[in-house]
């Protein structure tokens, strides 16, 4: 239903693996309980999916800028980040970042992508292409919902524009998060038969 790179900073540090941090309360705003997503999962709208006009990343703007230097990406790094200090121009020069998805652990931004968690082409097919361009870019720079997310690279390129069905975050203490923040849909948009399966699933565990 419902993705993302990062400026790099010139100090080289190293991504490493750490102990299963606990992230499910952290960076994303505002998810619901799980109790609340159920009942909104009752309430969306099962479509088939459309990919006609194809889709095109270039009608989703980002990044915006948001306050002073500082763009979407850049303020998803300093609040997903501990102890994240930024340049005049608001490239993090220190700091360090969780992903969420797989628990990996850096000191390096350059190696954390910004996700959008409901990937762009899925909100596309599953309503987004008939909206504003506007309403595309506010969809795609969304920093009051739950919907970006700074996670590892390689993590991020792995989902790609996949939906739940495709998948989840492999650390497991996430993937209740992920679901409720899924069905979070403030923007209209539809899921399909197998993602309404999946996700009551998933939610009937949280």
């Amino acid at each position: 239903m419902r993705t993302c790179v990062i400026a790099a900073f010139a100090v080289a540090t190293a991504v490493f693996a750490a102990p299963a941090p606990d992230v499910t309360s952290r960076a994303l705003p505002s998810v619901i309980a799980a109790s609340t997503a159920r009942t909104r999962l009752a309430g969306l709208t099962v479509a088939t999916p459309s990919n006609s006009p194809a889709y095109d990343r270039d009608l989703f703007k980002t990044w915006d800028t948001i306050s002073g230097t500082c763009d979407t990406r850049e303020t998803v790094l300093k609040r997903d980040g501990t102890g994240v200090t930024v340049s005049s121009a608001c490239t993090p020069t220190a700091g360090s970042w969780t992903s969420a998805y797989d628990g990996l652990v850096t000191t390096n931004a350059s190696s954390f992508d910004i996700d959008h968690l409901v990937p762009l082409k899925e909100a596309w097919i599953s309503g987004a292409r008939s909206w504003t361009n506007a309403s595309r870019e506010a969809f795609a720079n969304d920093l009051t919902r739950p919907q970006l997310l700074a996670v590892s690279a390689h993590e991020n390129r792995s989902k790609g524009d996949s939906d739940v069905t495709e998948y989840l975050p492999p650390l497991a203490s996430f993937q209740c998060t992920y679901v409720r923040a899924w069905v979070q849909d403030f923007y209209g948009l539809t899921i399909d038969s197998a993602e309404k399966t999946k996700l009551t699933s998933i939610l009937s565990g949280c």
